[in-house]
Formats: structure tokens, sequence, C-alpha cells
């Protein structure tokens, strides 16, 4: 039986910023994934795959070869593998999510590997899929991060997105619950 396609699908495209590739993710970065997602200061502000479950190999190998692709072709949004350039090495993750297509609204989120952080690679990224989203036509393009996540929150004001005000009590950690900030990037910010 064919199955019909609910949404838009987001272009699979490859971006390129000045020292990042951001390309889908593919077989050869599950250890790069597991080794990042498995980091104790990213499970602090993410809770991957679940608050309260670990994050195992057979985790990262279904978010590489199964899950992320299917957020691009179910229509929720699109995942790139943040790539350095220079060296070739996985430094991360960057996703348009939880896109509301007939409002032209979608949110970004990115995770940077314990060897890619404190070298701008997130701001570099989230400036790059943000631009393009606005550039497909969205009107709004939303980033939410945990109230005690400066750096996840430096990002977003340096990517040039607004503060707008706190989600309380909305975020399930591996323990306890966080407020949410929210930041939002419309084109006239572009303008």
């Amino acid at each position: 039986m064919a199955t019909v396609q609910s949404a838009p699908i987001m272009p699979a495209v490859i971006l390129e910023t000045e020292r990042l590739r951001l390309r889908a993710l593919l077989e050869g970065d599950i250890d790069d994934v597991l080794a990042s997602c498995a980091d104790p200061e990213l499970q602090r502000w993410i809770p991957l795959p679940a608050p309260g479950e670990a994050y195992t190999r057979a985790t990262a190998e279904e978010f590489c070869l199964r899950a992320a692709p299917a957020i691009r072709t179910g229509g929720d949004g699109q995942h790139w593998a943040m790539v350095d350039k220079e060296t070739g090495r996985f430094t991360g993750s960057v996703a348009l999510l939880r896109t509301q297509w007939p409002a032209l609204v979608t949110e970004i989120g990115y995770w940077v590997s314990p060897w890619g952080r404190g070298r701008g690679y997130a701001t570099e990224a989230v400036v790059a899929v943000s631009r393009w989203a606005v550039d497909q036509g969205f009107q709004r393009v939303e980033l939410k991060a945990a109230v005690g996540n400066t750096g996840s929150r430096k990002v977003a004001e340096a990517a040039g997105f607004t503060p707008e005000g706190t989600e309380r009590n909305a975020m399930p950690l591996h323990q306890g619950r966080s407020d949410l900030a929210v930041y939002g990037l419309i084109p006239a910010d572009l303008a």
C-alpha cells in the first residue's frame, strides 16, 4: 500500500559556511555521535535519547540511520551533521524540528561534540540554517534552551535571535525539569 505524504518535505541540501559543511548524517558518524551524546555536559542539558535513558551505540545507530532521515521524509524538518571542512571531522548536529507548515514556523536545535566546543561552530551553523529557513519562506524560526544553559543561550543571541520569554517547567531533563528560554527570528530581523 502506498503512503501519502501529509506535509511538505524540506529539500535535501548541503549547506556550507566558512568552516563547516552541513550534510546528512551518515553511518560513518555513529561513533562520533555516540561519543558526543554520551558526554555528561551534553546530557546535562539535552536528555537524549529520553529522560532517564542512557545513550548507547544502538541509540546512535538509530539516530544516524533512521531517525534523522525520517525527520525530513516525514515533513517534520531536517537534520544536518556539522563537519569541520578543514579536518573532515564530525563536530555536532543542527536541525530544524517541529515544523508547522501551515504557519511557516520551525524550531532550530543543535548540539556540539566535546572536541568542537568553544570554537563558534554552533553559532556558525545556527546562522546558516536559520537564514536558509527564512530563504525557504519560513516566517518564524524558534530556538529554545534550558534557562541554565548559558552556552546555548549565548549562541542564540550571537546568531541574532531575539529573547521572547520563558516557558516555565517546560523541559524534562535527566534530573528534574527546566524552564526554557524562548528566542525567535523573523524575516524582518534580517532586513
